[in-house]
C-alpha cells in the first residue's frame, strides 16, 4: 500500500482542509468580534484551534462553520470560537521591571488606589498586582480583572496553579499567599482566600461600546494585547483607557508595545509605561 503522506491526508474525502477563502471569512469575523487581526501565515494556527469545533459540531468544512457564526450572531458558538482564538501566555511577575514602578506608584496614593488588568488570563496577572498592593497598603479588593476568554476566567477564579508557577515568589510570599495541596494534589497550589477576594474578575470585550466597570483607575495593565490590534483599534483604546485613568495614572504595556500619539494625554514614564498627563475635559 502507498503511504499516505500528511499533505496528502489533508485532502481525502472527510478530512478538513481549510483554503484561503474559508480563512478570509474566519479573520473578518474574529476582527469584527474582539479586535484580533489575523493573516495567512496564522493560517496553521486557526486550522489547529478550529478544527475540533468543526468536529464537535458535526461540521464538514469550515466554510460552514463560518455560515454558522454568521447566520446566528447570539449562538453560544462565538464564545468558543473567541475562546479558540485568544492567546493566553502569562506567569506569575512576568515582565518584572513593572511591578516596582507599580508599588511605588501605589505607596504615593495610597488612598482608595484601583488598577485594572484588561487581559487577566488564568490569573497569574491580577494575582501579581494584587501581591504589590498588599505588601504596600494592605488588604482590601483593588484590582479589577477581566479577559474575552470565558474559559481562563473561570481558571482564575479557581485559583489553583501547579506549584513550580510560582517558585520564582519569595518563600514568604508562596507561604503568605498560597496554600499547598495535599495528597494526590500535593503538585498543586491554592491562592488563600483573602488575595481572591481582593480581585473582582468579571468577562470583558476591549471592542463593546460599554465596559462595566467603577472607574477611575489608578493605574491600568494592557499588556502583550494591542499586538494583535491593528493601528486603528490601538488608537480608539488607548484613548478610552486615557478616560479611565487618573491624573498621574499609570498605563503599563507589553515590552514590545510602543505608542505615539500626539493628540493622547500619555506621556512615556519608562520602560513600556505610560503616565496621564493632565485631567481630561
Amino acid at each position: 500500500m502507498r503511504e499516505i503522506t500528511p499533505i496528502t491526508a489533508r485532502l481525502l474525502p472527510g478530512m478538513l482542509c481549510l483554503n484561503e477563502r474559508e480563512l478570509a471569512r474566519l479573520a473578518k469575523l474574529i476582527y469584527a468580534r474582539a479586535g484580533i487581526v489575523v493573516n495567512v501565515q496564522k493560517k496553521e494556527m486557526i486550522f489547529n484551534r478550529l478544527s475540533r469545533r468543526v468536529r464537535e459540531l458535526n461540521l464538514t468544512t469550515f466554510s460552514q462553520y463560518a455560515a454558522l457564526l454568521e447566520s446566528h450572531p447570539e449562538h453560544p458558538e462565538w464564545q468558543a470560537f473567541i475562546n479558540a482564538l485568544t492567546t493566553n501566555l502569562t506567569s506569575f511577575f512576568r515582565e518584572s521591571h513593572h511591578f516596582p514602578i507599580l508599588a511605588e506608584h501605589a505607596r504615593l496614593r495610597p488612598k482608595d488606589y484601583r488598577v485594572w488588568c484588561t487581559a487577566a488570563a488564568t490569573g497569574e496577572e491580577p494575582c501579581s498586582i494584587a501581591m504589590t498592593l498588599d505588601e504596600v497598603l494592605g488588604a482590601g479588593t483593588r484590582v479589577w480583572a477581566s479577559d474575552i476568554d470565558t474559559e481562563v476566567l473561570a481558571k482564575a477564579q479557581a485559583g489553583i496553579y501547579r506549584f513550580r508557577d510560582i517558585q520564582m515568589l519569595t518563600q514568604a510570599q508562596r507561604r503568605h499567599y498560597f496554600l499547598r495541596g495535599a495528597g494526590e494534589h500535593y503538585a498543586n497550589v491554592k491562592v488563600k482566600p483573602a488575595l481572591l477576594a481582593s480581585i473582582q474578575y468579571q468577562q470583558i470585550n476591549l471592542l463593546d461600546e460599554h465596559w462595566p466597570l467603577s472607574q477611575p483607575f489608578d493605574a491600568i495593565f494592557c499588556r502583550n494585547v494591542m499586538i494583535y490590534f491593528d493601528a486603528t483599534t490601538q488608537l480608539r483604546l488607548l484613548e478610552r483607557f486615557s478616560r479611565l485613568l487618573k491624573p498621574g495614572g499609570l498605563l503599563f504595556v507589553g515590552h514590545s508595545e510602543h505608542f505615539n500619539h500626539p493628540a493622547l494625554p500619555l506621556r512615556l514614564r519608562g520602560q513600556s509605561v505610560y503616565e496621564r498627563m493632565e485631567d481630561l475635559r
